[in-house]
């Protein structure tokens, strides 16, 4: 791919690699106008010069000769894959003339804005939706990853704890459960700091379904039953209560709700919890036991607990651990970040109230997409079913900005099938995508190493800020940000017209008093940390206390205290389902070589991970006649996929896993084997879901594996 220009002259710069949602520090090296060498920043607290894989393929990334370079205009019928170059001022005028058109035809709701995991551009997203007028955006985690941890912090804490990686005392008891740092490292807690605490030696309990490296590590492993989270985080607030390993000073000081709390776990022993979980009491009790008294603790915890219809009940019930303990912003605890960043101004203000509670979702899925919730989206399966039947409300366009919907939401048949029916359909994205193809317009996006951008991490907690910034720009490749503000202007909207590096700037301001260019030369920035911020100001809830019964919960009319409850589909809620499709399915382990859908076509990436794998146990293997790299067919009541066995002893006999986020970007297009092997033909996104969420099963669904013939 040749460069079109070069913003950046001879010499190093510092920036953030955001090849994930990690932000490592780096040293980017320029010569004869190309990037030529980029390294971890040593520097930077988050990573101290290291960078994994995906970090140190960047550069083939950004020089990648498959990427889109500029834009292009669908001219046969949407997914035959015909395509007319056009300019960058065709391209806007038309979306901003379709936009324009539709708002005035069907309302303002009628148009949604998608975008995908948090990158550089996720707040940029709502900003805009609601600069146009619209409250329904969209990204495929909002119910499903991260976003219902946020809303539960906030509403028992009044605040996100993350674990404290940033002071001169260290974890001593780690808590990591349905999450894998080490390879993941997302939102800022990046894999370096994980591995630099256990260095450390803290006692470490692990709540996996698979043994993964942390699992081989740990004290304790806790291998349940995929789906019972919620059972099993129950039964340890009943034995820390029950055995009396609370921090009583601090519970009946700074909370609210514990007899109540005490009363709802009354009967969740370990003993229950067993049966339940296939957890032995006696690893539940030891492993209560030793986040009780094993000080200062803290918890990694991942979407895994958000991939069921109670994904708020049970990321409320872990939550309360290090709450009953005593170990919220302590050093070496769950801490409360220092906010560096001011207020990101998403200018939810420029929607009317009759427009908010037409939100997709605002009448039922309150702590989703209320009124007056934080950062409110559409419901995605209330969205896709309003695309595909005009109920409510029909949704006529689609914008989205850098995800491939049909791998990475749920049930991409129904995804597909919502696709096709719209009258507008824009893709922003760096390769030509399965989605991208059914577009009608599709935009060149910029790599990390082509974006000015400030990212502070960990995501909410806020205690370090880096900068982001250009280093070349690649054929006609743009910044997601700078084409909000474009089609803004061409629409004449009233807002979201001023440049992006205001808002860094005004950001900026707030707390550190620097400005974006300054941030640029230093690379980061951040406070000290500070702890026991509570006694100065309380907890930012209605009690001014953390609230382990939920006042918000009561309001909104949801249960205030958290309870277990069996997935919908499962072998103890649908045995006549389980009779066909016998084992327990899950997915979404992160592969290292990748981030979620993306990378495929890196070469060097690819090379490390060629073909999707299932985890299966050996003896269910061979009772199948399934042997090691057989292509097998794993198969739900949605459809069917085909991945490459993987034999481990590290799953249990009647649990299978697969890896998601796969597609083909070597096939031809414009399918690009989306349907070969991607995890999202076989889940779900009918109801029942989470009643204040809207969560919908991803994990813990039934299927069946048989041998490719």
């Amino acid at each position: 791919m040749q460069q079109r220009s070069t913003e950046k002259d001879e010499g190093t710069y510092k920036s953030a690699c955001r090849m994930c949602h990690g932000g490592c520090g780096v040293l980017v090296h320029v010569k004869d106008g190309a990037v030529v060498k980029i390294e971890g920043d040593p520097e930077s607290p988050l990573n101290k010069g290291k960078l994994c894989v995906k970090g140190l393929s960047s550069i083939e990334h950004l020089y990648n000769p498959d990427r889109l370079k500029y834009p292009l205009k669908r001219t046969g019928r949407r997914g035959e894959g015909k395509w007319e170059r056009i300019s960058w001022t065709e391209a806007l005028n038309t979306i901003a003339a379709r936009i324009k058109e539709i708002k005035r035809d069907y309302g303002a709701e009628s148009i949604a804005i998608g975008t995908g995991t948090g990158r550089h551009h996720f707040h940029h997203v709502p900003r805009f939706a609601n600069a146009i007028g619209t409250p329904n955006w969209c990204e495929p985690g909002t119910a499903q990853c991260f976003l219902p941890r946020i809303k539960v912090g906030l509403m028992t804490y009044g605040d996100l704890p993350v674990c404290d990686y940033y002071g001169d005392i260290s974890p001593k008891c780690l808590l990591v459960w349905g999450h894998n740092p080490l390879i993941s490292g997302p939102d800022g807690e990046i894999q370096f700091k994980v591995r630099e605490c256990l260095r450390k030696g803290p006692k470490l309990l692990v709540v996996d379904p698979r043994r993964t490296e942390l699992a081989e590590k740990a004290d304790v492993w806790l291998q349940l039953r995929p789906g019972t989270d919620d059972a099993l985080a129950l039964s340890m607030l009943h034995v820390i209560i029950n055995e009396d390993l609370c921090d009583n000073d601090f519970v009946e000081k700074w909370t609210v709700g514990f007899d109540k709390l005490a009363t709802r776990v009354k009967d969740c022993t370990p003993e229950w919890a067993e049966e339940i979980t296939w957890v032995p009491a006696a690893k539940i009790k030891e492993a209560a036991r030793l986040f009780a008294i094993v000080k200062p603790g803290c918890i990694e915890w991942g979407c895994a607990i958000e991939h069921t219809p109670n994904s708020i009940q049970t990321a409320r019930a872990v939550s309360m651990l290090p709450a009953l303990t005593g170990n919220i912003d302590v050093p070496g605890g769950w801490i409360f970040g220092m906010h560096v960043l001011g207020f990101f101004p998403f200018l939810a203000e420029n929607l009317s109230e009759e427009m908010k509670q037409c939100r997709l979702g605002a009448d039922t899925y309150k702590v989703l997409s209320g009124v007056d919730t934080v950062l409110p989206s559409a419901h995605i399966p209330t969205l896709f079913t309003a695309m595909r039947t005009g109920e409510p409300y029909p949704i006529k366009a689609f914008l989205i900005f850098g995800n491939n919907a049909l791998v990475t939401y749920g049930n991409v048949k129904e995804v597909y099938e919502s696709l096709m029916k719209l009258d507008f359909l824009a893709v922003m994205d760096i390769y030509m995508t399965p989605t991208a193809e059914l577009a009608d317009i599709v935009l060149p996006a910029a790599t990390w190493l082509e974006v000015d951008e400030i990212v502070g991490l960990p995501y909410v907690a806020e205690n370090i800020v880096l900068a982001q910034q250009k280093i070349v720009s690649v054929e006609e490749a743009r910044q997601d940000e700078e084409i909000f503000v474009e089609l803004a202007r061409k629409m004449n909207l009233p807002v979201g017209t001023e440049p992006a590096e205001e808002i860094y700037d005004e950001q900026l301001g707030t707390v550190l008093g620097t400005t974006f260019e300054e941030l640029k030369r230093k690379g980061f920035a951040s406070i000290p940390q500070r702890y026991h911020k509570y006694k100065d100001f309380g907890f930012f809830t209605p009690s001014q206390k953390i609230e382990l019964y939920s006042s918000t919960m009561e309001r909104l009319g949801y249960d205030p205290l958290p309870y277990y409850e069996e997935p919908p589909e499962s072998p103890v809620s649908t045995p006549e389902i389980a009779n066909e499709y016998p084992l327990i399915l899950i997915t979404g382990a992160r592969v290292g070589s990748y981030f979620n859908s993306e990378y495929r076509q890196v070469p060097a990436l690819r090379k490390k991970h060629p073909d999707p794998l299932m985890e299966i146990h050996p003896e269910t293997a061979h009772e199948l006649g399934i042997a090691e790299d057989d292509w097998a067919w794993i198969e739900t009541r949605r459809g069917k996929i085909k991945q490459k066995a993987k034999l481990t002893r590290g799953i249990d006999p009647r649990v299978v896993h697969v890896e998601h986020g796969w597609w083909f970007p070597e096939e031809p297009g414009p399918e690009h084997g989306v349907w070969k092997s991607n995890a999202n033909v076989l889940t779900d996104t009918g109801p029942p879901y989470d009643p204040a969420m809207g969560t919908y099963q991803l994990r813990a669904l039934l299927c069946k594996v048989y041998r490719v013939a």
